[in-house]
């Protein structure tokens, strides 16, 4: 009986260091995510192109605490891409022509005039990621 028990917590430990349940907050992810939506993320910093990643907040520059808040956005560029090539281009303002930088990703969200994403704060480094969306619940 212990021994089940101690396998069972271990288990749920595991889990819980490897998934995160989160709530949508926001309409900068609509259609596909809306405010209220709840979310399966599992915890990772290795991102593809199309996923939709969880991300800490970036820095403001009001300086006002954003610790503990974060994001959803759909990755559209990654390590060693252009943005100039395909269609990321012209919604990423200031930061077309460039690579992106190693270790760093390009996000933007799918409801564009509503999102607050990559082109306000350029590039995410991989530090800030959280982790990719495996699903809706």
């Amino acid at each position: 009986m212990i021994r089940l028990l101690l396998l069972v917590s271990t288990l749920l430990l595991v889990v819980r260091r490897s998934l995160v349940v989160t709530t949508v907050d926001g309409d900068s992810m609509a259609p596909g995510l809306r405010s209220g939506d709840r979310v399966l993320v599992r915890r990772t910093r290795r991102v593809r192109r199309g996923q939709v990643v969880m991300l800490g907040y970036p820095p403001v520059p009001s300086g006002a605490d954003t610790t503990g808040q974060y994001l959803l956005k759909r990755v559209v560029a990654v390590t060693g891409d252009r943005l100039d090539d395909g269609w990321a281009a012209p919604d990423v303002a200031g930061l077309g022509g460039q690579v992106v930088p190693p270790g760093c990703a390009v996000v933007l969200g799918d409801n564009r005039p509503s999102s607050w994403d990559s082109r306000h704060y350029g590039f995410v480094p991989g530090e800030r990621v959280v982790g990719v969306v495996v699903r809706k619940l």
